[in-house]
């Protein structure tokens, strides 16, 4: 990766501001309002964050929270802290008043920038985080904070801070599909390398683009696809700050017609429930389509690319690696697979003493690339068993193929033998979702009367399904499709699973004896 000026920014949002992208719309939100953002102003504004932490008293490597809703003030904030040499840290918008208080105590943050509306939530966490100086808030801001907007108008522009291109720039936390979430510490120039990877080579993205990600900012597949990927082309951006219903998606493809669609598997059903085997206006202009945040089930990336007659990229990626490393290709996709290495990563499959493991065996996915985390702040231990070197361990069990694709059989702490044998959970799911009454399933291991595991699914039916019509039909299916020891001893219905904001079912709770129904 050639870049002699280590400051991302400069590689993201100078270049584009003084190059022939200058006026085109960098950014536009999917509200009534339709606000927009050209590269020039966006240099413009985030070239004022540097005089405006100095007037607040944040000195370089100060830190900067951002509880910060997909508007078009985000991307001022984000860059606009890189140019001034303050780390900010993009937060989860969905999160508790507790968890926000636990993630602004442990980053020490020094300011914090809050939408408006998330203000009732976030407020009483500020009474646990002694450290912060200023509150920024986006929107109508109360006497006692600051506007952010008014506050921007008074500063001056000042000049990009120069930076190494291996020190920190920004921390993302991790979505908690496994508990308490965790501060990782990315350097500036691992977004570049996300660019040059799957964003060049995959994605392929080009200026012309209009990209969509339902996958919001705060995290790191919403930030490589809403920001640096079309940022690093001049393409252009659609930001939607509230909650990605189907509907809503309906009409932002309407009105945008995006040529690239960012999504996650439990999205891709919930659209494909809704369209009901008709594909809606806003769909024919779309030429690229991926998914991350859990393995994709293969039945429904067949249904959208019959109906949308556009493929699913499926890939994985994490906080950890900032964005996709494993991935399907274009016109190369093999559903209920997670494809092959991303050009410019390289993975290997270890044993439980480290050892690799056999073409078709399972094994722990180790990933090395240029896009790794520094480490976990304040968590010595995690970081070194998760960061070994150049590798980093991913948590994530895999089977490797005999045509070189990789297969997800689930989390490390997900898997579990029975008789004996070990059972992926995500193939149990794939079978129960590939059955016509399903529509989401999770599964998990439980004690039976003997003390021994078995599977046990939560699932979520088809509108109009009724679970004692079918339960047993869902068993005989399980049984035929992945193996008779396999099958459900116990099926629970419910109306929906938890998740992560990034889409990931969160087994922990399930495991935990999760009783929403």
């Amino acid at each position: 990766m050639e870049n002699d000026q280590g400051n991302a920014a400069i590689y993201f949002v100078d270049r584009q501001e003084t190059g022939g992208n200058a006026q085109k719309i960098a950014f536009i939100e999917g509200t009534k309002e339709q606000r927009s953002l050209t590269y020039e102003a966006l240099g413009a504004q985030s070239g004022k964050l540097a005089h405006l932490y100095e007037r607040h008293g944040l000195g370089a490597e100060d830190r900067a929270a951002m509880i910060t809703l997909d508007c078009i003030e985000f991307p001022v904030i984000f860059w606009g802290s890189l140019k001034a040499g303050i780390i900010p840290i993009p937060i989860n918008t969905l999160l508790s008043t507790d968890l926000y208080a636990a993630i602004l105590s442990d980053a020490r943050a020094k300011a914090l920038f809050v939408s408006a509306e998330l203000l009732p939530v976030v407020e009483p966490a500020l009474k646990h985080a002694p450290h912060i100086k200023v509150v920024f808030v986006i929107g109508e801001a109360p006497e006692k904070y600051v506007s952010f907007s008014d506050a921007l108008l008074e500063c001056e522009r000042r000049p990009t801070r120069a930076a190494s291109a291996d020190e920190c720039a920004f921390w993302l936390y991790s979505s908690g599909s496994t508990g308490k979430p965790k501060g990782v510490r990315h350097v500036h120039s691992a977004l570049q390398a996300t660019s040059e990877t799957y964003g060049a080579k995959v994605l392929g993205i080009e200026t012309s683009d209009v990209v969509y990600s339902v996958a919001k900012l705060f995290f790191a597949y919403g930030l490589g696809n809403g920001m640096t990927f079309p940022m690093s082309v001049g393409a252009t951006t659609v930001l939607y700050p509230q909650r990605p219903t189907p509907d809503a998606v309906f009409d932002i493809m309407k009105k945008f017609k995006p040529s690239i669609f960012c999504g996650v598997p439990t999205l891709y059903a919930a659209l494909l429930a809704a369209m009901k085997g008709s594909r809606p206006d806003g769909f024919d202009t779309l030429r690229r389509c991926i998914s991350a945040g859990e393995a994709l089930p293969s039945e429904i990336g067949r249904k959208w690319s019959e109906l949308i007659n556009v493929e699913i990229l499926d890939g994985v990626g994490s906080t950890e690696m900032l964005h996709i490393f494993l991935s399907n290709i274009p016109n190369d996709v093999a559903y209920g697979t997670s494809g092959v290495a991303v050009p410019g990563y390289e993975l290997r499959l270890v044993d439980d003493q480290g050892g690799s493991v056999k073409t078709g065996d399972i094994g722990e996915l180790l990933v090395k690339g240029d896009s790794t985390a520094s480490d976990y702040w304040n968590q010595r231990e995690k970081s070194k068993t998760t960061f070994e070197g150049h590798w980093t361990r991913t948590g994530d069990k895999y089977e490797r193929r005999e045509d070189g694709r990789y297969v997800y059989c689930g989390r490390t702490d997900d898997m579990f033998k029975v008789s004996g044998i070990w059972v992926s959970p995500f193939e149990v799911e794939q079978a129960l979702i590939e059955h016509p009454a399903v529509l989401e399933a999770a599964v998990v291991p439980a004690m039976d009367s003997d003390k021994l595991e078995k599977p046990k699914a939560y699932v979520v039916l088809q509108a109009g399904i009724v679970g004692t019509d079918v339960e047993q039909d869902l068993i005989n299916h399980v049984k035929q499709a992945v193996g008779k020891w396999k099958y459900p001893r116990w099926i629970i219905f419910v109306d929906d699973l938890p998740k992560t904001a990034t889409g990931k079912i969160q087994r922990f709770k399930l495991r935990d004896g999760w009783t929403r129904v």
